[in-house]
């Protein structure tokens, strides 16, 4: 047993014999032994600080030693009552994911036909036409592809298509708060979602952004994520069974795809890259942003596109946004606000780009392709 794996199963021993005696009003015991899994994990994270849910540790030490304190106040005052009860020993499903509905549609993401083909076959014309699927379909999507190049629009998107629920999990969180619960939260998650299938007959999307982090395999990981990966196994195994025939998917996305456990690759039945935005796309999107801003007349957006290849569709936005601002700071400056701003120049844009480099090379694009080329399945 390694060290990292030694550690978190004893500081998930000591969780939970401290939420035992939280139970059991036993506050002082529960105070030390809250304390101890807190030690523990720092030490875990002092000796690893590269391991994947290093956030999650860091939250569960701050929780851990939030309640034995909570706990030695009760204790001092004599309070009988218990004061963990479900409000505390359970994670509230809001904690776990942030069901919305979200306003973003197809329309509104420019370019990208191809993704948004893949989807609609995947997931908009089952939900429409059931019965035209006999064989079933996919329930597991994986987008992946460069940062900032629209994979978490997409699925945002997606929901909006099918008036769908969207539950967009927030990984760091699944495994916070009462060490050797992650699974249970997993199973909360999906449960919560078959119940917005099954009794109110609305498809319901799992979002899991950055995707990695949660069904990832790294060098150095601990007891806690192995149980994760295994219980999303056999989530993903019931979404896949034929004989139900709710509306239940799972869209992960992520920007590192080799990280993933082959396992879960060939539970995303679909898999979709989403690239950066080539020279055409690039004059879609300029047009796109600068129609909410005044341009004046030198503005070249076909050069603009011309000058922006390996920047993404967010590095564009951020660009016509920076240009925008030029303006609006020298307004404020010069005439204190009174007026109205000057319209942005092809100058402004040409001041940005000196300052502003893209977030995509070709090797990173290179690295996409070569895993795309392997794993590909549109």
């Amino acid at each position: 047993m390694s060290t990292a794996v030694y550690l978190e199963e004893a500081a998930r021993q000591y969780a939970l014999k401290a939420v035992k005696a939280d139970q059991n009003g036993e506050y002082e015991v529960a105070a030390k032994f809250y304390e101890k899994a807190a030690e523990i994990l720092e030490r875990l994270v002092k000796l690893y600080p590269d391991i994947p849910f290093k956030e999650a540790y860091i939250r569960m030490i701050r929780e851990y030693r939030r309640r034995s304190k909570h706990l030695r106040e009760l204790a001092k005052r004599k309070v009988k009552a218990v004061a963990s009860g479900d409000e505390e020993e359970d994670i509230d499903l809001d904690e776990i994911v942030l069901a919305q509905k979200p306003s973003i549609t197809f329309n509104d993401i420019v370019d990208l036909e191809e993704v948004k083909q893949a989807i609609r076959e995947a997931i908009v014309y089952p939900v429409r036409r059931p019965d035209l699927f006999p064989l079933g379909w996919p329930r597991g999507i994986l987008l992946f592809g460069p940062p900032g190049c629209g994979k978490t629009m997409i699925a945002a998107a997606v929901a909006n298509e099918i008036d769908g629920v969207f539950f967009m999990v927030d990984a760091a969180v699944i495994m916070s708060k009462w060490l050797g619960e992650a699974e249970k939260n997993v199973s909360k998650v999906f449960k919560k979602a078959r119940e917005v299938a099954v009794n109110e007959g609305k498809p319901a999307i799992i979002f899991i952004d950055e995707v990695d982090a949660l069904l990832g395999v790294y060098q150095t990981e601990v007891g806690g994520e192995v149980r994760v990966r295994n219980q999303f196994l056999k989530e993903m195994d019931g979404l896949l069974d034929k004989s139900f025939n709710y509306h239940v998917y799972v869209i992960g996305a992520t920007n590192k795809p080799w990280r993933l456990d082959d396992a879960f690759i060939r539970r995303f039945q679909k898999r979709i890259y989403v690239p950066p935005p080539n020279f055409e796309a690039r004059i879609e999107l300029f047009k796109y942003y600068t129609s909410k801003i005044k341009l004046d007349e030198t503005v070249d957006i076909v050069e603009l596109a011309r000058m922006t290849e390996g920047y993404s569709a967010s590095d564009i936005k951020d660009i016509v946004q920076a240009a925008h601002l030029r303006t609006i700071r020298e307004f404020f400056e010069k005439n204190n606000g009174i007026g109205e701003p000057r319209p942005v120049t092809m100058e402004d844009f040409m001041e940005v780009l000196k300052v502003r480099k893209p977030s995509i090379d070709k090797s990173m694009v290179d690295a996409y392709l070569k895993w795309y080329e392997r794993f590909k399945a549109l």
